[in-house]
């Protein structure tokens, strides 16, 4: 059956794994070896009978993705190879409900379990974030530009971000992917997290490279602040990470922004820069935002002087968007009354 799809999707992928050699891989998919869990399923760490270590992604029959998110990410991801890039090896589906991705394991997981947890955070010095920036910047750009498709990603956030040995990053979770030819594309069907989504997108259904930028500039701010855009900061102002940023730019006290697990002196110059280029990725017009390729030279410091950022989008929240993820077909009015509908989470 897994032939088929493939097929009629025009993918071809092997190899093609046996039900039963996964079941061996995983002791039948025991809660022992679970990874975690995302929103189309649980993720099971294996290995093959050659000792190959491997990560199962096992779609849920709860799950509000299934299919169609399925093959997507086979058809996005099959085509793609790149070091900042995680590695689809294959793919099994047998009946109507086995439905399954097999990738490469990487051992540090995802990128939040380091930035948000008190006792692990220590590990992401500068130079290591630092590093984090660039893969995840490179790896974008191989999506925009240097790949043979042009891909927007359109889920950027720190779970998406895995972890290899070395702490380098690697883009992960394609199911919502699309080509885009470079163009910009309108949707009815809005899917992502909530704070890395970008304005136009969620309010109008309009998506594009510049859409990812967005994304791009929440997590350089999350990676430098340590902190998560879902929650509030100064309270008394509904802020989110993105307003809380803005507002300390404006006062010149950014160094308040900073995670106190990296504040040197020595890295400050470049610290600051790295806030300042995010505040320009999440800026509220998609015209203002820099492409990926200038935000690589802008980290390189190949372009030294930096434009002013304009005010971002949504400098101010409200509380009842004070959540990480869209609600499965919740319905939500723009300001001009235009429904955009089937919104679902990730």
């Amino acid at each position: 059956m897994c032939g088929d799809l493939i097929k009629r999707q025009e993918v071809k992928l092997e190899p093609l794994f046996k039900l039963q050699i996964l079941e061996t891989a995983t002791n039948n998919f025991d809660i022992s070896k679970k990874l975690g869990q995302g929103g189309f399923g649980p993720v099971y760490w294996g290995k093959l009978p050659d000792g190959q270590e491997i990560a199962v992604k096992r779609l849920s029959r709860t799950s509000g993705q299934g299919r169609e998110e399925f093959m997507n990410e086979v058809a996005v991801i099959s085509k793609l190879q790149h070091r900042n890039l995680v590695r689809l090896l294959g793919c099994c589906v047998e009946g109507e409900e086995i439905m399954m991705l097999v990738y490469e394991y990487l051992p540090n997981k995802s990128l939040d379990a380091f930035l948000f947890d008190s006792l692990r955070k220590g590990q992401l010095d500068w130079k290591r974030r630092f590093n984090i920036i660039n893969g995840i910047c490179r790896g974008l750009l191989y999506l925009h530009r240097d790949s043979r498709l042009r891909i927007i990603h359109r889920d950027l956030k720190p779970s998406n971000i895995l972890l290899d040995h070395e702490l380098n990053p690697k883009i992960s979770d394609f199911g919502i992917a699309r080509i885009s030819g470079g163009n910009e594309v309108n949707t009815t069907r809005v899917v992502g997290t909530f704070g890395f989504m970008s304005p136009e997108y969620i309010m109008e259904g309009r998506f594009s490279e510049k859409s990812d930028v967005f994304s791009f500039g929440v997590l350089l701010l999350e990676i430098v602040s340590g902190r998560r855009n879902a929650h509030f900061y100064s309270n008394e102002l509904a802020l989110s990470l993105i307003g809380f940023a803005w507002k300390l730019w404006n006062e010149g006290d950014i160094t308040a922004l900073v995670d106190p697990a990296i504040s040197d002196p020595c890295f400050q110059v470049e610290i600051f820069r790295c806030i300042q280029i995010g505040l320009l990725c999440v800026q509220e017009l998609a015209k203002d935002r820099p492409a990926v390729s200038t935000i690589t030279s802008m980290l390189n410091s190949e372009i030294v002087d930096l434009p002013p950022p304009k005010k971002p989008a949504f400098v101010e929240r409200q509380s009842s968007l004070d959540t990480e993820s869209i609600t499965q077909n919740q319905k939500i009015n723009s300001i001009n009354n235009v429904t955009i509908s089937d919104l679902k989470s990730r």
